[in-house]
């Protein structure tokens, strides 16, 4: 399994933007797809956005317009530009990838350790 390092979260305020990043170690990302989870206090873990790896986005109802996933090929990153944001979307936030078909489980799929964004209102 390839191994996800998350990066970028921390505390912002109501109406701010954070930039998630991660990054696979040993590997590319490469023919997989990707994905950012995320999971709030009390909740299950719920899916946010994807980028397949031919370029596809594909966003929950909750990130469409304020949320951009993106990659960069050269420097082997996933992004998740998170814009506008609101206490509700106070979560542990996480970097998946799978090889395409596989699914999104934790049996299938490479699941970072998880990033904290607080968002205070």
């Amino acid at each position: 399994q390839v191994q996800l390092a998350e990066s970028g979260g921390g505390l912002v305020q109501v109406g701010g933007s954070l930039r998630l990043s991660c990054a696979p170690a040993g590997r590319t990302f490469s023919g997989l797809n990707r994905a950012w989870f995320r999971q709030r206090p009390g909740k299950e873990r719920e899916f946010v956005a994807a980028l397949t790896y031919i370029g596809g986005t594909v966003y929950a109802d909750s990130a469409k317009g304020r949320f951009t996933i993106s990659g960069d090929n050269v420097k082997n990153t996933l992004y998740l530009q998170m814009n506008s944001l609101k206490p509700e979307d106070t979560a542990v936030y996480y970097c998946v990838a799978t090889s395409p078909g596989s699914g999104w489980s934790s049996q299938a799929a490479a699941w970072g350790q998880g990033t904290q964004v607080t968002v205070s209102s």
